[in-house]
């Protein structure tokens, strides 16, 4: 990958230090508040007032925001200026965070959420656009496996942070983390980050900006919907429908105008491809587990929100040091072979959940899983995000990084969806037969879900014990369903890399040859 023209190598060793601290805050910041308001549900909706679609669209909305934006805020800072764009982002994302804290009803919170969103979309994708166009070829591996550890935990921190505010203060306490740390990044990035922004002749790509938004968002709209309403439910077809629509004209523009947004074409470069579907699975794979995770830590094991995101911490120690070495084992073993093996690695990591999760067994027979899962992910993020940064030229490093954080935002938003319907199907199946000789006044909606399941049994008598477990059971099977699910998309995602990964002659000047722009 060439360096880019306007940028200033870091060389210096504390120089590099600095401008980690500074994109890494800031990264932290952006990936926590995706699921840090998911333990506080319960508690949102009591001192809001809001139904549980309110709720929903609180914690949605942020998401909604932040991958449509993506890929033309990408571009916007690679055309005028990535500092710029990251300081704005980081004072957007700040103030609006202070709001939410302070909202008093569902709709200042919806539309402080939203705001959120956009100024994390002004973030995420310049804080690796950063390490790529600032730090030298020789170290950029090492900071871009850092920035993929963190960007894999950073959910998890903030998970882990947000239900002890929860648990200890209140709710609106989980807004003080994004904060903090939007303000140690600003200060940092005023300081220390060094400006780049690449040379263009070209008119900037306004409509397929547009596009792209209204594809994304209309998608993840969608994909959000369909499980909660009903994929026959007004919004989730008509965000389908927006995003497909826009979809095709997105692909239509690309293939027809000047200098495009992204040049679709860049697919077929090995590193890109493979890059891109194997962060979209295992993204998937990861949040759509996080999904059922935590009502087996809460519902089976009866451990408070805490204790639940304290569970799942030993993946993220194994994910955050594997992230990091990860360059190295991909110098010494090669790209294809590292993002083969990390993919297998989290294969099996879902199939020993699928095969050693039980009631009876408790945190112990999901802890197995959860290491290899953490470990497999470590293995196969930092390479399939190098291959995508170095698969563009330079001056498109704010859409390589764009793209590589749409990816993510896509796969865990398809994740959840399929994940969770697999995980709602396989308990309603086990309910269903485990209640049969019951009143249908007490078996159909403890077949709903747990939480409904338990709320049940509080009023049930005689049956109430036998309903609950009952419940954590088909919890259970739902699980099994769900990971082997998993496991399949990660098989797949193995087989692909093997057979299509990266080989070692893929390069940047390959795909420029491929990008040029026809005259």
């Amino acid at each position: 990958m060439t360096t880019p023209p306007a940028a200033v190598l870091a060389v210096d060793k504390r120089a590099q230090r600095n401008i980690l601290i500074a994109v890494l805050t800031a990264l932290i910041a952006v990936i926590a508040s995706v699921s840090g308001l998911n333990v506080a549900q319960q508690d949102l909706a009591r001192s809001l007032g809001a139904t549980q679609g309110a709720v929903l669209w609180i914690i949605n909305a942020y998401t909604l925001a932040l991958a449509a934006l993506l890929m033309p805020i990408g571009a916007i800072g690679d055309r005028f200026g990535r500092k710029p764009l990251l300081l704005g982002g980081l004072a957007l994302f700040g103030i609006a965070n202070t709001v939410a804290a302070f909202a008093s009803v569902p709709s200042m919170m919806i539309a402080a959420r939203i705001v959120a969103g956009s100024g994390a979309a002004m973030i995420m994708p310049v804080t690796l656009s950063v390490i790529t166009s600032s730090f030298p070829a020789e170290d950029r591996g090492r900071a871009i496996g850092i920035w993929s550890g963190f960007a894999g935990s950073g959910g998890m921190i903030g998970l882990f942070v947000s239900a002890f505010m929860v648990d200890v203060l209140s709710w609106r306490w989980t807004f003080i983390l994004p904060i903090v740390l939007a303000m140690i990044g600003f200060v940092f990035t005023l300081r220390f980050v060094p400006n780049s922004t690449e040379g263009h002749t070209h008119r900037f790509d306004t409509l397929g900006s547009v596009l792209s938004a209204l594809a994304i968002g209309g998608l993840v709209l969608g994909i959000q919907e369909g499980p909660e309403r009903g994929w026959g439910s007004t919004v989730a077809i008509i965000g389908l429908a927006v995003g497909f629509v826009s979809l095709v004209g997105f692909i239509a523009v690309e293939f027809r105008v000047e200098s495009p947004l992204f040049d679709l074409r860049t697919f077929r470069n090995r590193g890109l491809a493979t890059g891109s579907l194997t962060l979209l699975i295992i993204f998937g794979a990861m949040f759509g587990s996080l999904l059922v995770l935590f009502p087996f830590f809460q519902a089976v094991l009866g451990w408070s929100a805490l204790g639940s995101a304290a569970g799942i911490l030993p993946m993220a120690a194994m994910m955050m040091p594997m992230s990091t070495v990860a360059p190295r084992i991909a110098a010494r073993f090669g790209t294809r072979t590292t993002m083969a093996v990390g993919a297998g690695i989290f294969s099996c990591g879902l199939v020993a959940l699928a095969l050693g999760a039980s009631v009876e067994g408790g945190y112990f027979s999901v802890l197995p899983g959860l290491l290899l899962f953490g470990l497999g992910l470590g293995l196969s993020m930092t390479p399939a995000t190098t291959v995508i940064t170095e698969s563009l030229p330079a001056d498109k490093q704010g859409v390589a990084s764009a793209l590589n954080d749409t990816t993510r935002e896509l796969g865990g938003a398809i994740g959840v969806a399929l994940l969770g319907s697999v995980f709602s199907a396989g308990f309603r199946a086990s309910m269903t037969p485990a209640l049969s000789d019951l009143p249908k006044d007490l078996s159909e909606p403890a077949s709903e879900g747990i939480g409904k399941a338990f709320g049940v049994a509080a009023n049930a008598g005689d049956s109430g014990p036998r309903i609950i477990d009952a419940a954590k059971h088909a919890l259970v099977d739902g699980w099994v369903r769900s990971m082997w699910a998993g496991a399949a998309f990660g098989i797949a995602a193995f087989v692909f890399v093997v057979i299509r990964g990266p080989r070692s002659a893929d390069s940047a000047v390959d795909v420029e040859l491929i990008t040029e722009p026809a005259s």
